[in-house]
């Protein structure tokens, strides 16, 4: 893969083929960004990128010959957005599914180490880099039945942490954006396509919606070099913590 930026940044965004992703890829093309665009599903992937005139990737952030494939096609990276992830299953600890909990942990961590492991050597190189991992509010708070998927967003958290303290001094930027609710696949990807169990997750709320968290990521991405945004929660009103008894309406 080559990709023709014709000079302008390039900003390499994973899990770009729907929700959080795609919206993200919209929002950093509109500000002039050559989006390099990262997924798994090759129809959707290149049915966003053709849309905002950028470059389509299928890759798995989990298969490290996919990703390093990705950084050799590369001549430059200004801007990276770690948001390929989900979750899958909503179980205790005590009925905890393996399989479920092993995909959460190589989706959301290892994919992130290794596609930043990957694409860091470019960001540094690009004089103002800047990594922007898409965590959760599930990475600074738990709730019950979600174990699989905070543990796995608590390490991904201290990842991105960990990077921030050693690349310190260097000319990357680190901005970690934790989003609560928002309503993308991600609950129908969780419960395996159940449509009515995904969609009573959102009952009597009015939920974000993935511009909402697109639009944080392009005013982080939008700050001048010496401007860094560490940690960013973003929470709908209508939402006090992860837990689900603390999920309430305002509205009446």
């Amino acid at each position: 893969m080559t990709t023709p930026t014709s000079g302008r940044r390039v900003a390499v965004v994973t899990g770009a083929s729907a929700g959080i992703g795609a919206a993200t890829a919209r929002t950093l093309a509109a500000q002039g960004f050559h989006v390099v665009c990262a997924a798994r599903r090759e129809e959707l992937v290149q049915a966003v990128a053709d849309e905002i005139g950028g470059t389509a990737a299928v890759v798995d952030v989990t298969d490290a010959d996919a990703v390093a494939a990705l950084a050799a096609g590369l001549d430059r990276v200004d801007v990276l957005v770690n948001n390929a992830g989900g979750a899958r299953g909503l179980e205790p600890v005590a009925e905890a599914d393996v399989d479920n909990w092993r995909w959460m942990w190589e989706s959301n961590v290892l994919g992130t180490l290794l596609v930043t492991r990957a694409l860091l050597p470019k960001l540094i190189e690009s004089g103002d880099g800047l990594i922007i991992t898409v965590t959760s509010i599930a990475a600074v708070e738990i709730y019950d039945n979600g174990s699989g998927y905070t543990s796995a967003k608590h390490a991904q958290g201290v990842l991105h942490r960990t990077l921030r303290s050693e690349l310190l001094g260097k000319p990357v930027r680190l901005t970690e954006v934790a989003p609560g609710m928002v309503q993308t696949e991600f609950s129908l990807n969780r419960f395996e396509g159940d449509e009515e169990r995904a969609a009573k997750v959102y009952e009597g709320v009015t939920p974000l919606v993935a511009e909402d968290i697109a639009e944080v990521i392009g005013f982080v991405a939008d700050r001048p070099s010496h401007v860094d945004l560490d940690l960013i929660v973003v929470r709908p009103r209508d939402q006090v913590s992860g837990a689900a008894g603390s999920r309430f309406n305002r509205k009446g």
